[in-house]
């Protein structure tokens, strides 16, 4: 099982703060980079795109992610165009996660109809899919590079019976492993494996000052026997040094 680390949270101090943790995440080893998606809870994270961009800039192996992007929010013609250029700028390195979302308050800062954001990521998903596939927006186009055209991997952060039509219809499944419990995330694999789903990733795996160790070191070999291919961890204030948590997996 790959074993990838969330970006996390600044104070906005350090500019360099991002490209410090990407620096470090890659030398010990890790996987994988991602970013997660929230605004208007009392604190600022770094757009997902911006972040990503200064990750690619200072590492050369390890794969990009966002975890997840709310898709409903924005454009997809924007989403779109800064997926394309960051898989240019990675090398091919990016897997876009998206999903509805399930806070209110990121659709209020945004000016978005929350109770609409089902519908409004169908529509936006199928329109997001055929610009990344062909680059057509109506009778224009984006004109995407050869190199990246058709070639975003979409990941599909859902539960429920969403999680069979992430095997069918999309390239991988991201779990939360913050909001359900290991046992839920095995028996939903079992459900997404029947489907035909190829990789699953658990995310937003929370590390802090209290967490048990040897909790973790279970917790993390729980979702490896359940058939998860990749564990992205979360480090939060007090956290263990992430060279530490790198041998756990």
């Amino acid at each position: 099982m790959r074993l990838g680390a969330l970006l996390a949270f600044s104070d906005g101090e350090n500019p360099n703060d991002i490209a410090e943790q990407a620096r470090r995440y890659e030398a010990e080893g890790y996987d994988s980079i991602w970013t997660a998606h929230t605004m208007g809870r009392g604190f600022m994270l770094t757009d997902p795109f911006v972040a990503l961009a200064a990750v690619a800039a200072v590492t050369e192996r390890a794969e990009i992610g966002t975890a997840i992007l709310q898709l409903p929010i924005y454009h997809p013609t924007d989403i779109a165009l800064k997926a394309l250029s960051l898989q240019q700028l990675s090398g091919g390195r990016l897997l876009l996660g998206v999903g509805a979302g399930s806070t209110e308050v990121d659709y209020r800062i945004h000016q978005e109809d929350y109770k609409a954001r089902f519908r409004n990521f169908e529509t936006k998903l199928n329109n997001l899919r055929k610009i990344l596939r062909t680059g057509a927006v109506g009778d224009l186009t984006l004109s995407p590079w050869p190199a990246v055209r058709d070639g975003v991997p979409l990941f599909f952060g859902t539960w429920g019976k969403n999680v069979a039509r992430a095997a069918r219809e999309f390239d991988g499944w991201i779990a939360s492993g913050m909001h359900r419990t290991p046992e839920q995330c095995a028996a939903a694999m079992v459900r997404y494996r029947e489907a035909g789903g190829s990789r699953a990733i658990v995310s937003t795996i929370r590390i802090d000052g209290e967490t048990d160790l040897g909790e973790l070191r279970d917790r993390l070999q729980g979702y490896r026997e359940a058939g998860f291919d990749d564990a992205v961890v979360m480090f939060l204030s007090g956290a263990p040094d992430p060279a530490e948590i790198r041998h756990y997996v």
